[in-house]
């Protein structure tokens, strides 16, 4: 994963529980980075031996961890300098949905090496099915606060759950995600 997301999920400790349990972390973690590089390849590997040492020692559950990780990252990349491609992909939740691939797209342009997920939406009534495809396993929890996250851009309150998993044998990620009209 590049360094941007790394650098997120440090940013998001640092700013909840202190410099010095991200030091412990990067340390259990064997992670020697002080700061990472927000436009290098790192080993997937760094990632997630980030996550599963921060869930030990916050005494957080890996996908509690996850999902708060998904619902900052919108507001961090928003404010680490890609908040013009965000309003780019669409001012409102289902437009900005359908338009993720696109956004990889165009970040790809200048970050050779990612590895996008893919994404489709679609309609099923009033409800939102998003299908997310990744190469990366166990992120589903995330996928939801970044729902969530958007949500809360947007102004519009959202409720997603995951509906089918590559966790129980999918081929891909299916989620349902409930919107409610903003209020007065």
């Amino acid at each position: 994963m590049y360094g941007l997301v790394n650098q997120a999920m440090q940013d998001l400790v640092v700013a909840r529980h202190g410099q010095e349990t991200w030091d412990r972390i990067r340390a259990a973690a064997n992670v020697p980075h002080e700061r990472f590089a927000a436009m290098t390849a790192y080993d997937d590997a760094v990632t997630y031996r980030l996550v599963g040492v921060a869930s030990e020692v916050l005494d957080v559950p890996v996908p509690e961890l996850l999902h708060a990780f998904g619902r900052y990252w919108v507001q961090y990349t928003a404010s680490a300098g890609y908040g013009r491609l965000l309003t780019m992909a669409g001012d409102d939740l289902p437009t900005f949905l359908s338009q993720l691939d696109a956004l990889h797209a165009r970040v790809g342009l200048t970050c050779p090496e990612l590895r996008p997920p893919g994404f489709r939406v679609d309609r099923d009534g009033d409800d939102l099915v998003l299908h997310y495809w990744s190469d990366r396993p166990g992120l589903a929890p995330m996928v939801v606060g970044l729902i969530e996250g958007l949500g809360e851009r947007f102004g519009t309150p959202v409720a997603a759950t995951l509906e089918r998993s590559r966790a129980d044998g999918a081929d891909h990620d299916v989620f349902r995600i409930r919107t409610a009209a903003p209020g007065p």
